[in-house]
């Protein structure tokens, strides 16, 4: 959740080099899915059909948001990019054999 009570605290006094972008933007994806949850847990703790309609459509833009970003993360770092790909080539070979 973003510090707002100062101002200032989120100035970066120089560029970032590449690695520190990589990492921003990933700490820049951990804020989507803090947000994601906590939209979602704000739809299940109402019945408020005007709220939930809200508040699912912002949950959803910080979905894409999250796609957005992981996409930049993934051109900005692409060894990163092939590890998630493994990773989704591993869960689908585990998901195949156990649906056979």
């Amino acid at each position: 959740m973003a510090i707002l009570s100062n101002p200032f605290v989120m100035e970066v006094p120089r560029k970032l080099t590449d690695e520190e972008l990589v990492n921003a933007i990933r700490q820049d994806i951990v804020g989507e899915l803090e947000a994601i949850h906590e939209y979602d847990a704000h739809v299940q703790a109402t019945d408020n059909e005007d709220a939930k309609k809200v508040l699912s459509d912002i949950r959803d833009e910080e979905r894409e948001h999250m796609g957005e970003l992981l996409e930049l993360l993934e051109r900005l770092a692409p060894d990163e990019k092939g590890l998630h790909d493994e990773g989704r080539e591993e869960v689908r070979a585990m998901l195949d054999k156990k649906s056979k």
